[in-house]
C-alpha cells in the first residue's frame, strides 16, 4: 500500500457544489494513492454521485480544484476524463447489446489504416492482447447481449483499462452479481492494483468494503466525515460515521406477531416474455414480506403482473 505524497494519484481539494440554495458537497478534501482501493461510502443523497458527475465534468464544481499526477485538471466531460486517464463502471451498463466484444470495445476510437478503412486486424490483435494480460477468456466476435452481466462488467472494465487508465472508479459494481462472480471482480480487481491502477469502489456492502479496500471515506450530508485505514476501523464506525450517530441495535429485535395472509399468490405463471413459472408466497398482515434476487431474476415483472391482476380484478 502506499504511504508518501509521491504515490497520490488523484487528489481532490475543497471541491463544493450547490444546486439553488441547496448545498450538496461541502469543501470536499480526498487523495486516492495509486495501486490502492478506497472505498466510498455513504447512505443514499450523501454527496458520492455528485461528487464524482464533478470529477468527471459531468457537474461543473462551484468550488475546488483536481490535481491528476500532481497536475492541476479539469475535465470538459467524462470522455475528456477517460482519454486523460480516469475512468468509470457504471452500475447501469451502457453497452451496444447487439455488437460484438469487439466492436464495444473499440466504439468511437476505431483505429484506421493508411486508407481511412477500419482496421479490424489491429482491433482484434490489441483486444486479444489486453485480455490475455487481465487473463480472460473472451470470445471477441460474441454479441455482448449473449453474455453474462458479471462478463459484460469484465468487458468494461478491460475498456478502461485500455485507455491507460491511472484511476478507475467502480459504481456499485456487486450489485448484480453472484458470489462467485464478485470474487471473480475482486480477483481482477487485486490485479489492477499490482499493476499500479488505484480503483475507487463505490458500495453499501460493508463485508466487501472490508474484504477488497485499503481505505474507507465516508460522506454525510455532503460532508467528507472520514478516511482510515480498513484495518483501522470496523463496521459499528462506519455506520456511526455514516448515519451520524451511533446505532446500538443495528437490527432490531422483532417483537410483533404477524396475522392471517391478506395477499395470497399461487401459482402464478406468465405466457409471455420475461417468463414466470409457477409463483407462489402469502403476505401476512403486520409482516415486512422481503422479495430478493438478481437484476432480470423477474421481481419487478412479478409486482408488475401482481398489480395488474388486481387493477382488472377492481375494473
Amino acid at each position: 500500500m502506499a504511504n508518501n505524497k509521491d504515490d497520490i494519484v488523484l487528489s481532490i481539494h475543497g471541491m463544493s457544489k450547490s444546486f439553488g440554495r441547496n448545498r450538496v458537497l461541502d469543501h470536499i478534501n480526498l487523495d486516492v494513492k495509486r495501486g490502492t482501493v478506497m472505498g466510498l461510502m455513504g447512505e443514499n443523497g450523501a454527496g458520492k454521485s455528485t461528487m464524482m458527475k464533478c470529477l468527471f465534468g459531468t457537474y461543473q464544481k462551484d468550488e475546488g480544484t483536481i490535481f491528476l499526477d500532481g497536475k492541476e485538471t479539469n475535465f470538459s466531460g467524462p470522455k475528456d476524463a477517460l482519454e486523460n486517464g480516469v475512468a468509470m463502471v457504471h452500475q447501469e451498463l451502457n453497452q451496444c447489446l447487439e455488437r460484438n466484444v469487439m466492436d464495444n470495445l473499440f466504439l468511437g476510437r476505431y483505429p484506421v489504416n493508411s486508407f481511412g478503412v477500419v482496421d479490424e486486424g489491429r482491433m482484434k490483435k490489441e483486444a486479444s492482447e489486453l485480455f490475455r494480460k487481465l487473463g480472460m477468456t473472451v470470445n471477441l466476435t460474441q454479441p455482448m447481449r449473449n453474455m453474462s452481466v458479471s462478463q459484460r462488467q469484465m468487458c468494461e472494465i478491460a475498456k478502461a483499462i485500455s485507455y491507460n487508465s491511472k484511476v478507475i472508479v467502480l459504481d456499485e459494481p456487486t450489485s448484480s452479481l453472484t458470489v462467485q462472480e464478485v470474487d471473480k471482480l475482486f480477483e481482477m480487481m487485486r490485479m489492477l492494483k499490482e499493476q499500479g491502477i488505484a480503483l475507487v469502489y463505490i458500495s453499501h456492502k460493508m463485508d466487501e468494503i472490508f474484504e477488497i479496500c485499503d481505505e474507507i471515506s465516508v460522506l454525510r450530508d455532503g460532508n467528507l466525515v472520514m478516511t482510515k485505514s480498513s484495518k483501522e476501523t470496523d463496521m459499528n464506525e462506519l455506520i456511526a460515521a455514516m448515519v451520524g450517530r451511533s446505532l446500538e441495535n443495528r437490527f432490531p429485535p422483532v417483537d410483533n406477531t404477524p396475522k392471517d395472509a391478506i395477499l395470497s399468490i399461487q401459482h402464478l405463471s406468465t405466457k409471455f416474455e420475461p417468463y414466470l413459472q409457477d409463483v407462489s408466497f402469502d403476505v401476512k398482515e403486520g409482516e415486512i414480506f422481503g422479495l430478493y434476487g438478481l437484476v432480470g431474476a423477474g421481481r419487478t415483472e412479478l409486482l408488475e403482473t401482481i398489480s395488474t391482476c388486481a387493477v382488472e380484478k377492481i375494473k
